[in-house]
């Protein structure tokens, strides 16, 4: 009997794989997290791609189950778990305004969104169509959690600092969209492929703009030169006057006093 209802023995190691790989990249924002608790405070930080990735954890999860992928269901589980805790962690230290807006987000996309998607699909469709429709609002929104990172990659370039985009995030995601693309080739799952397409795309960009900026660094603004002469042309000040300095000034007083005859 094989394990998980799977078969192919190299479908079974691609999926394990991914399940690593997976959650590598689920764990990579990890230090992002650590430096925010650490700091009290969401910094340049953004939301959205965290409440983004969880409805698409939960809408593989619905996917996976029509399907009985294993392997999809148990990754996205622990996606969900992981994802609930970052959003969790950055609503506790953000600012009221970004608190409410995340809030905003998450009834938004992970209750109505995720609630009218389970309700239409589940009344509207059955069998095959079912499949059809959650596979490609799927790949939508992989594709959408592969494109989030934009704003990143834009503050990436304006600043020439990979401090808000790892190294190993980027990475990882090239190694998870190789393994699930061919994992889902050969499931011949073309829901599970296409959007790892667009992921190793943006993974390699990712990349690629990470070797090019590591050298920079965000350049420190210089003080400017003040109009004040007295700060332009710094004197000694009074503290580093000593003896000697006292007896010169004291004996020409006395030699100035004698020439004018006083």
């Amino acid at each position: 009997m094989a394990l998980f209802g799977i078969h192919n023995p190299w479908v079974m190691a691609l999926g394990i794989l991914g399940n690593i790989i997976s959650l590598i990249v689920y764990l990579a924002p990890a230090p992002t997290f650590y430096r925010i608790i650490r700091k009290k405070s969401t910094e340049g930080f953004h939301s959205f791609p965290y409440v983004v990735s969880l409805l698409s954890c939960m809408l593989w999860i619905d996917y996976a189950i029509i399907r009985s992928d294993v392997l999809l269901i148990t990754i996205n589980s622990i996606g969900c778990l992981i994802e609930t805790v970052y959003i969790l962690l950055f609503i506790v230290h953000a600012t009221r305004e970004t608190k409410i807006c995340t809030l905003k987000l998450v009834i938004l996309l992970n209750v109505i969104t995720f609630g009218l998607i389970c309700v239409l699909t589940e009344f509207l469709t059955k069998g095959p169509q079912k499949i059809r429709i959650l596979g490609w609002i799927n790949v939508s929104l992989a594709a959408a959690v592969f494109v989030a990172p934009l704003s990143i990659m834009k503050k990436v370039i304006n600043t020439r600092s990979v401090e808000f985009m790892p190294f190993w995030l980027s990475f990882s995601l090239v190694l998870s969209a190789v393994t699930w693309f061919t994992y889902g080739l050969l499931l011949k799952d073309m829901y599970i492929t296409v959007p790892n397409i667009v992921g190793f795309l943006f993974g390699m960009v990712q990349v690629a703009l990470y070797v090019k900026y590591k050298k920079f660094k965000m350049e420190a603004k210089e003080p400017q030169p003040s109009v004040n002469s007295c700060e332009i042309y710094p004197v000694r000040s009074s503290s580093s006057i000593n003896e000697e300095d006292l007896v010169v000034v004291e004996i020409t007083e006395q030699k100035s006093t004698e020439r004018l005859g006083v």
